[in-house]
Parts: C-alpha cells; sequence; structure tokens
C-alpha cells in the first residue's frame, strides 16, 4: 500500500502551464515621453528628439494619448484601473538602450486584476467553439528600446534609434493555459479587441504586437515546475508551434530524468526548434527605482472627482474612455448570429478572419441568398482557396460584388449549385470576368427548354424500364437516380426542379 501514491504520481501525465507577457506598441502620433513622430518606415535615427538619445538635461513629457490607450485597454479586459500609478527606472546595459534604463511601471502599474475570454474551434471536427478564460495580471507603460542591426559582413553592429522611446503597453497573463492552441487563441483575440479600440494596430510583423511565452511542465496538483522564457515571438502560427514543441521538449527532459534549466531560448521557424539564448540563473538585478522626473500618474474616476478649476480635456477621465468604447469582438459575433441565423463557429471564423465578416456583409447587401447559404459559399469555397494559396481576404480576386451576383445567377435559377462552383473556379483563375461572362463563354447555364428535357427525360424512363416500375411500386428515392442519368446526359446543366418534375410525370403509374 505505502508504494500506490508514488506509483499514481508517476502515472500522472505529465501537463504543460503556459504564462504570456505581451509588448503592444500604443498607436500614437508620438513617443511615450517626447514629440518625436513614430514611422515604422521612416530612415535610421530619423525620429530621434535629444530625449530619446538620452541627452543630458533632457525630461520626459508624458503623452496623454499613450495614457487613454492604456486606460481604454484596461476597461475592455475588465481590469481595475488604477487612480494613482507610478513610473519607475529599470536599469540595464544594452547598445540601444541609450540611457541605460528604461521608464517603465514596475511597483504601480495603470490597470490590474482584468481577465481576458478567448474562444477557439475544438470538439472530434474542429466545429465546436471551447470558450476560455485567462486573469490579465496588470497593463503597465513603458518605453520601447532601439534597434540593434548586426552587420555580419562587416562584423558590426549599427543602432536605429527610431523605435526608442515609442511608447508599449506591457500585459501580463497569468499562467491560465495549457498548449500552443490556447495561447495563440488568447493572443488573436487580444489582437482583435487592440485593433477595435484603435489602442495598437497589431500588425505583428512590424514588431506592434510582440508575444515572450512563460512555458513550463508540472503533474497536476503539483507546485509549478521551472519555466523558461521563449522571447520575442512574431507571429500567432509560430507563437503555437514554439509553445508546444518547448512542452514536448521539457516533458522530453523530465522523462529522461534530467533537469529543466531557467533559461531564455528563441523560436527558430525554419526547423520549428527553440534554441538557448541566455540562462537566467544568475538572475539580473534592474536596480528598480522611482522615476524622480516623474510624478504620479493621477487619472479621475468622472468629472465629479476632478478638482476644483481643472479643466477636463486635460485630464484623463476613466468614465468618458468607458462611454466610448466601441463594439468588441464578442459582441460582433452575438450581433452576426443574431442578425443572420448564422452558427457561432461561423461568426468565430467570420470575426477572426480579418477581413472576412466585412467581406460577408457585403455579399449579404447585395443578393437575396439565405445568410446559411452565403455562408456556405464563403466558409467552403472562398476561404478553402484563400488557406490553399496562403492568401488574405483583401487579396481574393473575387469581390463581393462579383461573388453576390454569382448567387443572384444560381438563385434565378440560371446556372446550377455544381454549375455555379465551376463559375467561381473560372473567376478565381482569371480575375476580372464577371459570372455571366463566364457562364456564357464555358456554355455552363442551366438548361430549362422544356421541349428539350422532356425529350431527355423520356429517353431515359424508356431506356430504364426496371427503375420505372420500381417507382410505381413505390420506391421513389429510384427517381434521384433517373434524375442523376439527365444531369449526365447535360452535363450537370439541367434544371434540377423541372427535371424532377418531368420525371415524376412520366412515371406515373398508367404510362408514360
Amino acid at each position: 500500500a505505502s508504494n500506490v501514491a508514488p506509483l499514481i504520481h508517476l502515472c500522472q501525465k505529465l501537463v504543460g502551464v503556459v504564462g504570456l507577457e505581451i509588448h503592444a506598441q500604443i498607436s500614437s502620433n508620438s513617443k511615450l515621453f517626447s514629440g518625436s513622430p513614430v514611422c515604422f518606415s521612416a530612415p535610421p535615427n530619423s525620429q530621434v528628439s535629444f530625449f530619446d538619445a538620452s541627452l543630458p538635461g533632457t525630461l520626459p513629457v508624458l503623452n496623454r494619448r499613450c495614457v487613454e490607450a492604456a486606460v481604454m485597454t484596461g476597461l475592455a479586459l475588465n481590469c481595475t484601473i488604477n487612480k494613482k500609478s507610478l513610473f519607475d527606472r529599470k536599469h540595464y546595459f544594452y547598445a540601444d538602450l541609450p540611457a541605460g534604463y528604461q521608464i517603465t511601471q514596475q511597483r504601480r502599474p495603470v490597470a490590474v486584476d482584468g481577465v481576458l475570454t478567448y474562444s477557439f474551434l475544438g470538439g472530434k471536427k474542429r466545429s465546436q467553439v471551447v470558450r476560455k478564460h485567462v486573469q490579465i495580471k496588470q497593463i503597465q507603460l513603458e518605453q520601447d528600446s532601439g534597434k540593434s542591426l548586426h552587420d555580419d559582413v562587416h562584423s558590426q553592429t549599427l543602432i536605429d534609434l527610431n523605435r526608442a522611446g515609442v511608447g508599449l503597453m506591457e500585459l501580463v497573463m497569468e499562467p491560465d493555459m495549457s498548449c500552443g492552441e490556447e495561447a495563440a487563441a488568447a493572443v488573436r483575440e487580444l489582437q482583435l479587441i487592440l485593433q477595435a479600440l484603435g489602442t495598437c494596430q497589431g500588425n505583428m510583423s512590424e514588431g506592434q504586437l510582440r508575444v515572450d511565452a512563460n512555458v513550463s511542465v508540472h503533474r497536476p496538483g503539483e507546485p509549478l515546475g521551472v519555466r523558461t522564457e521563449v522571447k520575442n515571438i512574431n507571429s500567432i502560427r509560430y507563437l503555437a508551434r514554439a509553445i508546444d514543441y518547448e512542452i514536448q521538449r521539457q516533458i522530453g527532459v523530465m522523462q529522461r530524468g534530467g533537469t529543466v534549466h531557467n533559461e531564455t531560448r528563441a523560436y527558430d521557424s525554419k526547423s520549428g526548434e527553440t534554441i538557448p539564448m541566455r540562462d537566467k540563473e544568475g538572475l539580473q538585478d534592474y536596480r528598480f527605482m522611482p522615476e524622480p522626473n516623474l510624478p504620479p500618474l493621477i487619472v479621475f474616476e468622472d468629472n465629479a472627482t476632478l478638482p476644483p478649476g481643472v479643466d477636463s480635456s486635460q485630464v484623463v477621465v476613466v468614465q468618458k474612455i468607458k462611454e466610448g468604447l466601441p463594439e468588441l469582438p464578442s459582441v460582433k459575433r452575438e450581433h452576426l448570429v443574431q442578425a443572420y441565423g448564422i452558427l457561432p463557429e461561423h461568426s468565430f471564423t467570420l470575426v477572426n478572419e480579418e477581413g472576412l465578416m466585412e467581406y460577408f456583409e457585403e455579399v449579404m447587401k447585395a443578393t437575396r441568398k439565405e445568410p446559411r447559404k452565403v455562408i456556405g459559399w464563403v466558409m467552403n469555397e472562398l476561404l478553402g482557396q484563400l488557406k490553399q494559396q496562403d492568401m488574405s481576404v483583401s487579396q481574393s480576386p473575387i469581390s463581393p460584388a462579383a461573388l453576390a451576383e454569382l448567387l443572384e445567377l444560381q438563385e434565378t435559377g440560371r446556372v446550377s449549385s455544381s454549375g455555379a462552383k465551376q463559375v467561381f473556379q473560372v473567376m478565381w483563375g482569371s480575375s476580372g470576368k464577371t459570372a455571366e461572362q463566364v457562364i456564357q463563354e464555358q456554355d455552363l447555364g442551366l438548361v430549362s427548354d422544356a421541349t428539350q428535357l422532356h425529350n431527355i427525360c423520356q429517353k431515359v424512363v424508356d431506356s430504364h424500364p426496371t427503375e420505372v416500375h420500381a417507382i410505381r411500386n413505390g420506391n421513389a428515392k429510384v427517381l434521384n437516380k433517373l434524375m442523376g442519368l439527365v444531369q449526365r446526359e447535360l452535363r450537370g446543366k439541367a434544371d434540377p426542379v423541372l427535371v424532377m418534375e418531368i420525371l415524376k410525370q412520366k412515371t406515373r403509374g398508367g404510362g408514360c
């Protein structure tokens, strides 16, 4: 009996534990503490003020837009907004950090204790919406560093300070996730929220959203294991892969009796592996100290709490920001389900695929086809082609108006369902051709000439007496076989409703 507990302990499966730190670049015309413009593709060192370059005697001036963005993001993520928050200096040496310290909010950040609700498609067929929550520990304002550009040819490193001092929100997510899929879904939901708010453009390829993943493994019920940090992941797809690889790597180390080291790793997208950067055993002393050049940041709950004589346009008022919050992604999904009667999993995909919801709604405006049929086309035909060719919705060669025209032609009986799919394929390959043009050129229009259809149906009925006999004896399903034969004769171009009517007439008891 004494050996039972250790056996249960060993049999318990090791599982992953994931927390995230996300740096979101604030959408602002100027930097956090200086008036320098923010521009991604500007020539190196062309957007640098004296303060950004840390020249002696320069002082920080807080950008109100950045504070409003952080408060708005905190409200959207159900955070408590600290009416008083503090700035600190975090000291470390790096060539692209000219001051030798970063101004951040280590002691008392602007927002704390939030929650992000996110969803992903799970279940056997990946068609079930799985809803989960992750706690947001805090959102803090801080400066970005510059950029080091390594020139291997000349064995030198060049410094570009355009990014130095750009305003960031650092969002710290608690270790409430267990795998790459969950983390990727949480980041995608956050990205959609930030874009809806306008507080961050969220373009990961331009470094506007950078993710560090803290990954460990343990047996459920036991303390968390030693964690590694996978730094600077700049794509949601790579985030999922990096985390899943790191979980499996750590499980492998533990199963071999090894020890997981507390280290920083990077994800190599070519090999699909994480590789060590530097270990964290000798923990760096950042020598945090209060920022002496900035007073506490005060925000006010509403106009009633403003001190006498203070102009509300010169301060940050939480209530005013709350009233201006836009429709968030979760509300958009509910609206789509209610307005169009579509399935929750379809509304999930419409909102999560950039530009797809707008595309669908444009098609809906221009066609009488029912929403569930339109959604089938958008999900299967359009999205299928886009995924196959790794294209975004904005790159689709078929515009919403062009798809709506095709659906209208199908709805009015000009082209069959299978014919419409052929037309779609041709339109995809020959950009600019309308559905009507393709139908005429390829002779894909439905045959609805009654005489022609009567003749072909008669021919099929005459040559299949056994089937006709079965139908007259009550086996109506056999009609579908005759329908298929008629469609084969006409290469799928027969009007199915008309054909079925004619076949029923011709196979009725009492002769043809």
